[in-house]
Order: C-alpha cells, then structure tokens, then sequence
C-alpha cells in the first residue's frame, strides 16, 4: 500500500463575520495605481509632515507626565500608602483619527485620560484643571463638565486636544493595559463607560482589519471623498468619523489581500449595492452580561427604525449612524454609485485620481432651497446648537406627503448681518428641496409653517434649557428658488452656463479644520476664492423678542441688488408651475 503524504495546510485566517470575496493578490497595475492616489491626495494636505507628527507625540509625552504627577499628588492628599504612591500609574490613551492613524494636517487629538479608583472624577474638573492652567503651553482651556461625554478642551502648545476621564475599578494602572478587556467595564461610572468607548472602537477596528498600512490609505482616500462630496457630518445626519473608518475596515475584510487602489474601487462596490436597513459589522456581537443596552433589533423597538446602521465592534456595541435620516442616505447611496461610475474609469485608465475628488454642484442640483439663518450676537456656541437640530427639521420636511427629498448641505456660510455690526455672529444652511410630482395638479400648495415652528420651538427651548438663550439670538428662515440664490450668496454669479462658477463656490470658505466630524469639506489644492457676506436687505428681528415658539420668516427677493425680483404669493407656500406638456395644463 502506498501511502502519499501531503504537508499541513493552515487555513488562513478570515476577519470579520463572512469569509472574504477575494483573496487575490495585488498586480503590478494596482500597485502602480496605488502610487498614483498616494500622489493624488498629497496636495489636500491629508499627510501630516513628520516634524510636526514628531511635536504631537512630545506634546502627549508631556501631558502624560503630568497625568502621572497629578494622580501621585492626589494619592499623596488621600494618604495612600507610599509603597502605592510609587506604582499607582495613570495614563493618556488616544483615540479617533490620530489613533488610527489617518488625523490630517492642524487636526485636533482626542485623548482619555485614565486613573485608579480612588481618583474621582470631581478632582479631574478641579485640581487637574488647575495643574493644566498653570502649564505655560496651554492656552484656550475649558471645562465641559454637563456635557454627555464629559471633556476638557485645550491648546497645548498650539494642538488641540480634547480630554475625556474615565476612573477604572483598578488599584494601580498599569502600562501595559489593554482598553479592549470587557471586564474593565464591571461597576464602571456610565460616563467612565461613554468615555472608554472612543478608545475600544477605535483599538478594536485596527485588531480586526487584516493590513493596517493598506486600510489607512483607503481610509484617508474616503475621508477626503466624503469631505470634499459634502457627506461628511454626524451631527447633520450623514456619517462621521468612526462610521467610515467602519466601512472601509468592512472592505479591508472583504478583500483582505488587495492593494488600497483596489480597495477602493470595492468599498464603492461594495456599498453602492448594499441592501439597507442590513447593518454592517465588523465582528459578531458579544454578550458581556453587564446589562448595558446594546443594539439590538430583537430587544429593542426603535433600533428597528434605523435606516442605515454601522454597528461599533466594541461592547456596548450601539449604532453609530442613528441620526441618517431618508434623504441623508438616499443623497449618499447616490454618491456611492457615483463613486463606482469614476472609479471604474480610473482602473481602465480612462480619468485620474482627481476626478473623484471634484467638488459637487449642489446648487444646480436642485430647484428649491430651504435658507435657515441665525443671527446670534457674539456668542458663536450657537451655532452648534442650531445645526444639531437641523436634522430634526430635515425630518419634520420629509414627513410632508409632497415633499421628496430634503437634502441639508453641511457647508454652513456667512449670513446677512443687522445693520453694520460687524462683530455680530451670523450664519445660514441650505437645504434643497424636490417636490413629489402630482398628476393632473396645476398648483400644488405646500405649507410649511408647522414643520418649521416645530423646529424653531425645539431650538429655543434647547437654548433656554442650557443657558445659551439671550435677546439677541434670532432664527429665521425662507424659501428661495435657484436663480435666488445669488442674492445670498455672493461668489454665486447669475449665468446661463454656470457650472464653474458653482464649483467654485464649493471650494470656497471652507472649513479648514478637516478631522472633526463636524466638518464639511476641504480646501481644493487649487487658489480659493475670497468669500464677502451678503449685505443685502437686513434680516431683521422679530417685533418682540423671541419667545419659545416664535418664529419669523423673512424673503430676500426684493433686495436692492434686483429691485425688479417678485416676492412669492406667500410664505411657506410652494405653487406647482403649469406643465405645458400635460393635456390638463395647456394654455388656451
């Protein structure tokens, strides 16, 4: 008998909770192609020069030791013994975009701070705070105690850093702790719990993504796309941060072995024909018995109303998309596709890197747009506070039987000021608007008066509710159609043909701060316009001072730059022009 003996196979390993599609290797061509994008992304500024990545890690150096001495300087004032003064440790963790290795140029770093049980988090707020105070590299400190992820925000030595505290039920901290231990979280604070997430999410996706080198390229390649297609904004109902660090870790498991040329192709791929609500995971979720509340479809209710959810892989595992709304994903399914469409050119060879990096039209998109306007004195806090609840107004608007698509451009811009204050703090958003098409309807009255005194009324009673409300804060709003628009917004010129001039807006007064989740876009690498603000008719305020309710509307059509400009029949009323092709609407 012949006996025919064939080595061990291991079978390899697989990450995530499917097997992969592919487990090709790159080609030359990819990897020809994956040096193009690198060059390609170079002139947005995603890649931080190694001098000033060297100053980030000396600056976290310095604020670890700090940490070190404030927690023996607290253990010393609680009289523990001196043997444990010496080893009871404490630690700066990071997390977010600098953790995972993809923060740009000027980004802010997103720290914890970690310490031993008898550390309250009353001596954080206070004799940390003083320790920080007296350091002559922090500028700009403060503390956001009441907040749901308590924080203290600084400038330490020029960066930004954003401080969370969580106490641990340990003795000493060790140096070598691992966050990702389930266990850590027994008999946790739950803002010790909120503020350990950041860093077990963050540490869990780069431990289950097969090539972290290939998965931070693409990441970055994405983070730019969205940025730049204006989809990149939690707290407005598109994704944040940690929502696209997940999907493109779904498409690094999918395709463990591909180049990040090749990865990106597939994340568009992927995601242009993925069937929503199905949520996307990165790991199977697990149990830890702790009763925290996790998502979970089967258990709870309102987690089955969520139409896009990118579960985090770290218990307690939640939704980190639960603010997408019905248009915010149809807008970004559209993108997706797009996305595809140019991607595939580029690996035949017929366009370049750039072209999935052009800035969109969105003021050709649509024909109807929704303008909010906040004029809030010298306080600019507000505008946070306005632009949270935006998306409960994109809602209320696609609630409205006749109303389509709401979608909110997350650029904010410089609005109209009162008078000639120029220390006055003004703002407005855009929302465009499509219309259902009704047959055999010639005018289709819409009003919106409800939709929008229900988000006005939110919006003072938040202001009021955290202190932020005073006379001066005032929101308004109108209804403008395109051909308006320029009125508003200046660098928006009046053409027949005006597609360029539109990209130019988009490249214009943006947001340069390109790590925050809040952020919209990012700078082109070509010369940006100068952005004016309109000083056309004032907005305005109300005949009394705002009360919770109030709400004032007000119509810049027949502002002095286009006297001849009719103002609509009245607010809040959308009429249906005549069709001349439909037999009902002819004219006679």
């Amino acid at each position: 008998t012949l006996f025919v003996i064939t080595p061990f196979q291991q079978t390899p390993k697989h990450y995530g909770i499917t097997s992969p599609i592919s487990l090709a290797l790159p080609k030359e061509a990819d990897l020809a192609l994956t040096q193009k994008l690198t060059e390609t992304l170079k002139p947005y500024g995603v890649f931080e020069e190694e001098l000033e990545l060297q100053r980030r890690i000396l600056v976290l150096g310095k604020l670890n030791t700090l940490v070190k001495e404030w927690i023996k300087e607290i253990s010393d004032i609680k009289n523990l013994p001196a043997s444990l003064i010496d080893t009871v440790g404490g630690k700066i963790f990071t997390f977010g975009s600098y953790r995972l290795g993809v923060h740009t140029k000027g980004a802010d770093i997103d720290a914890l701070c970690v310490a031993p049980r008898h550390v309250e988090r009353t001596d954080f707020f206070s004799s940390f705070y003083e320790k920080l105070k007296e350091q002559e590299e922090v500028k700009d400190l403060r503390a956001v105690e009441e907040a749901f992820v308590p924080v203290i925000k600084l400038a330490f030595d020029g960066i930004e850093i954003d401080i969370l505290f969580a106490r641990l039920a340990l003795q000493t901290i060790p140096e070598n702790l691992d966050l990702r231990d389930d266990g850590l979280l027994k008999n946790l604070d739950i803002r010790c719990i909120r503020s350990l997430n950041g860093c077990r999410v963050t540490d869990e996706i780069l431990h289950l993504v097969p090539n972290i080198g290939n998965f931070r390229l693409t990441l970055r390649t994405i983070k730019l796309w969205a940025k730049r297609r204006n989809i990149y904004s939690n707290i407005l109902g598109f994704l944040g941060g940690v929502s696209w660090a997940m999907l493109v870790a779904r498409t690094c498991q999918l395709y463990p072995n591909a180049a990040a040329s090749t990865l990106v192709h597939k994340f568009f791929l992927v995601f242009s024909k993925w069937e929503w609500p199905n949520p996307v995971l990165l790991k199977q979720p697990e149990d830890c018995n702790l009763n925290l509340p996790v998502w979970d479809p089967r258990v709870t209710p309102s987690d089955r109303y969520h139409l896009m959810p990118i579960i985090t892989p770290a218990y307690p595992q939640q939704n980190s998309t639960y603010n997408v709304s019905a248009s915010t994903r149809a807008v970004m399914v559209e993108e997706f596709k797009q996305g595809l469409a140019i991607t595939d050119e580029i690996l035949q060879n017929k366009a370049e890197w750039s072209k999935l990096f052009e800035a969109p039209n969105f003021f050709q998109k649509y024909k109807f747009f929704f303008v909010i306007f906040l004029c809030s004195g010298y306080f600019s806090a507000r505008v946070g506070l306005v632009e949270s609840k935006i998306r409960i107004l994109v809602g209320n608007l696609e609630k409205n039987e006749f109303i389509t698509l709401a979608h909110v451009n997350p650029q904010s811009f410089p609005g109209p000021k009162e008078g000639n204050d120029k220390e006055e703090f003004s703002t407005m958003w855009v929302i465009g608007i499509v219309f259902k098409k009704m047959e055999g309807s010639e005018n289709l009255n819409v009003d919106l008066t409800f939709d929008i005194q229900s988000f006005t009324d939110t919006v003072y009673r938040q202001a009021i509710s955290s202190k932020m409300f005073e006379q001066e804060m005032k929101i308004s709003a109108m209804h403008v159609k395109r051909r308006q628009l320029h009125q508003l917004l200046p660098n928006l010129k009046r053409r027949k043909h005006s597609t360029e001039s539109l990209r130019q807006m988009n490249d214009s007064s943006l947001d340069m701060s390109i790590d925050s989740d809040n952020s919209m876009s990012v700078p082109s690498p070509t010369s940006m316009l100068s952005s004016t603000p309109f000083m056309g008719p004032p907005l305005g305020p109300p005949a009394q001072s705002p009360r919770v309710g109030d709400f004032s509307i007000y119509h810049a059509l027949a502002s002095p730059q286009c006297p001849r400009a009719r103002p609509p029949p009245q607010p809040w009323v959308h009429r249906r022009p005549r069709d001349p092709a439909h037999p009902c609407q002819k004219r006679r």
